[in-house]
């Protein structure tokens, strides 16, 4: 076998998140209530073309989740076991071997986006002397003999990739016309435009790009020479994993106890009002940093649990998620606790008390599914503002494994590249690009269910 799977503990919580929300949706059409919400939701453009680009991100990072260890080729001359197969101690993933050119593509040090010079100029000795110069690059743009023809080369990928999105949106468009024309008149359908127009933005960036970074670095490179494009998508399975874990972590808390607090009432609701309060009194910053530094001196005396740096740097960040999740449940405990105050004082939740139903079928059958609106809309805004968050906590130190790529450690290295002369400007910018798609599409998907669910509440009432 040429390769080793290698399962970390966050591959296994995002399939696991992955297969239970198309399991949660399945079962969702179940409800009659559901089923008009979501097919309410298919309806607005705005809320299909924003999934389509979560689901490109969500790609990429299930791509970044399969991990495994290549073998390494047997050396003839050292005295190995016989019948012994060797693996690297590198783990990669299926998205670094299909990025694999830009993943080995190193430059010295920095050059600008789409540069075939590096940013620096160096002393290089020349049969007329010492002289200083700005290099060429080793693989950026290396296929050129005459420095030119680079503007003649840049311009003719990119046309290659416009022309090749816009022949592929063509087909999806015509394909989606003779959908339209097999559909009855007059009857409501999936906002497959929205899905359209995504898809041709999509492609209206992403191939020009691909077609660029077969011999460019599109988006420079960074103090070591390392491809930004290359940081960049690898960063998104860690804003992933960041996102959706945590809420793994913080919904269920959440749930339980504004639950428990809003129907109970009387000394449960004062115990929960009481935790929280003081969990919110302690600044969240220090709370949370207390937490990963003591996390950190675990990791740090015992090296032996990890037989790799990658297993060591995913225990951090799933240590990160666990403190993140256990420190932001209060907000959504506190709007599931007022709405069910609410819920409980209703006829039929009465009447299910008068009749001797008990309190975990009231709660599990009436109550849950009514507040379920809430946790969704929760999910996605709470996914955003742990995307930020984790930006945040990287780029003052306390945030993933500085061996780990993430959005805030791109940002923290390049804080110090902003005062060169010139400006390295460019991996910042890289990560506040792909941050600003990603939450805003996020932000778009959650104002979309906010209004769905609204209406579909004040339809029931």
């Amino acid at each position: 076998m040429n390769f080793q799977p290698v399962l970390l503990w966050s591959d296994l919580l995002l399939w696991l998140l992955a297969f239970a929300a198309i399991g949660l949706g399945a079962c969702s059409t179940r409800a009659e209530h559901l089923r008009r919400a979501w097919a309410r939701l298919g309806r607005n453009p705005v809320a299909t073309g924003t999934t389509t680009i979560l689901c490109v991100f969500l790609l990429i990072g299930l791509l970044d989740s399969l991990h495994y260890r290549p073998r390494l080729e047997e050396n003839p001359a050292a005295n190995e076991t016989p019948n012994v197969t060797h693996y690297a101690v590198e783990v990669r993933s299926l998205l670094d071997a299909l990025l694999f050119d830009l993943r080995e593509q190193h430059e010295r040090t920095y050059s600008a986006p789409l540069a075939i010079r590096l940013s620096t100029m160096e002393t290089e000795e020349t049969p007329n002397g010492v002289t200083q110069d700005y290099p060429r690059l080793a693989y950026g743009g290396a296929h050129l003999a005459d420095e030119s023809g680079h503007a003649r080369d840049l311009l003719l990928r990119a046309a290659q990739g416009v022309v090749l999105a816009a022949l592929l949106f063509g087909l999806l468009k015509m394909a989606l016309a003779g959908h339209r024309q097999r559909r009855p008149a007059g009857a409501p359908g999936f906002a497959w435009q929205g899905v359209l127009y995504a898809l041709g933005v999509f492609l209206l960036f992403a191939l020009p790009i691909a077609f660029l970074a077969a011999d460019y670095h599109v988006f420079g490179t960074d103090k070591v020479g390392q491809d930004v494009l290359y940081q960049a998508l690898k960063s998104i399975r860690t804003a992933l994993v960041i996102g959706l874990v945590t809420t793994l972590i913080m919904v269920p808390l959440a749930i339980f106890l504004g639950i428990v607090a809003g129907y109970f009432r009387g000394w449960a609701d004062d115990l929960i009002q009481y935790v929280y309060t003081v969990l919110n009194s302690i600044p969240g910053v220090l709370l949370i940093a207390a937490a990963v530094l003591m996390m950190q001196v675990i990791i740090d005396t015992h090296s032996e649990w990890f037989a790799t740096a990658a297993e060591r740097a995913d225990l951090r960040l799933v240590a990160l998620c666990f403190i993140l999740g256990v420190t932001s449940w209060t907000g959504l405990a506190r709007l599931l606790r007022g709405e069910t105050l609410k819920l409980r004082e209703l006829d039929y939740i009465q009447a299910a008390r008068a009749f001797g139903v008990s309190s975990g079928r009231i709660i599990t059958r009436h109550l849950l599914p009514n507040l379920m609106h809430l946790v969704i809309i929760a999910l996605v805004m709470d996914f955003s503002a742990l995307v930020l968050t984790e930006a945040v906590l990287s780029y003052i130190g306390i945030g993933v494994d500085p061996a780990m790529m993430s959005f805030g450690s791109m940002i923290n290295n390049a804080r110090m590249e902003l005062s060169r002369e010139p400006a390295v400007w460019w991996s910042l910018a890289t990560a506040f690009t792909f941050m600003l798609v990603l939450v805003l599409c996020a932000n778009l998907l959650a104002d979309a269910l906010r209004n769905v669910f609204a209406d579909n509440t004040s339809g029931q009432q």
